[in-house]
């Protein structure tokens, strides 16, 4: 489970075995503990084996583009943008101050790396699928399209509509990562998948877990079509 490490400039050098550390280093009621250590896995496998994106290349328009929709819990978030060198480990004890850029939510204009401003449930989604139909339109067909959402959002009439929009249209390019960590209140027949293929995406329910089965999931072909990750977890102590 241990994957690559970044150095932080002082020789010292951040991996899957360091994100416990980075993430106590943030305090405060509103880092939402639980809600952040459920994605935690999921981040580390994307952006440390996934993902074609660096912290100098955030502008290449070549880049893959992760947006994430649970905004409300970005404690994990910060912790990973901060082990591959996106962000200083400094900023992580300031978190949520009054003059901190990392704030209870992620700011795409304060914090380096960060795609989209979020946090208020059902935006991600349509925002990827906005971004997938962007990209298709200007003949940028190599990056890809993520949006991590809780289970909890697919409540969300925005999501429906989005997934709905997106198998029909052939959105090759977008991918989506629910975490499913039991948090909803309106269950679905057949489960997260079922509602996913039903729309004419390409799905795949791992443990949220498991790094090998989530690089598995990830990089699964799909070929014409979008791609849901439902991962599965427990959550983790905060």
């Amino acid at each position: 489970m241990v994957g690559m490490t970044i150095s932080d400039g002082l020789g010292r050098t951040h991996g899957y075995a360091d994100l416990p550390h980075l993430m106590g280093l943030m305090t405060g009621d509103e880092k939402h503990g639980p809600a952040a250590t459920s994605t935690l896995d999921v981040l580390w496998v994307l952006y440390d084996r996934v993902l074609k994106v660096r912290p100098d290349q955030q502008d290449d328009p070549e880049r893959d583009r992760f947006l994430l929709s649970k905004g409300h819990g970005p404690m994990a978030y910060y912790a990973v943008l901060a082990a591959k060198g996106f962000l200083p480990v400094a900023w992580l004890s300031d978190f949520g101050a009054y003059d901190s850029p990392l704030g209870h939510h992620p700011d795409r204009t304060l914090v380096p790396g960060v795609e989209i401003g979020s946090g208020s449930l059902g935006h991600g989604l349509p925002i990827a699928v906005g971004t997938a139909l962007g990209l298709r339109a200007q003949g940028l067909h190599r990056p890809q399209v993520w949006a991590l959402i809780g289970d909890a959002e697919l409540d969300e009439g925005s999501n429906h509509e989005a997934v709905a929009f997106a198998g029909p249209a052939g959105l090759e390019q977008l991918h989506a990562v629910v975490v499913d960590n039991a948090s909803a209140s309106h269950a679905r027949p057949g489960g997260i998948a079922a509602r996913f293929e039903a729309a004419g995406w390409s799905a795949v329910s791992v443990d949220g877990r498991d790094h090998e089965a989530l690089h598995a999931a990830f990089t699964a072909p799909h070929p014409g079509r979008p791609h849901v990750v439902v991962a599965r977890v427990e959550p983790k102590n905060a």
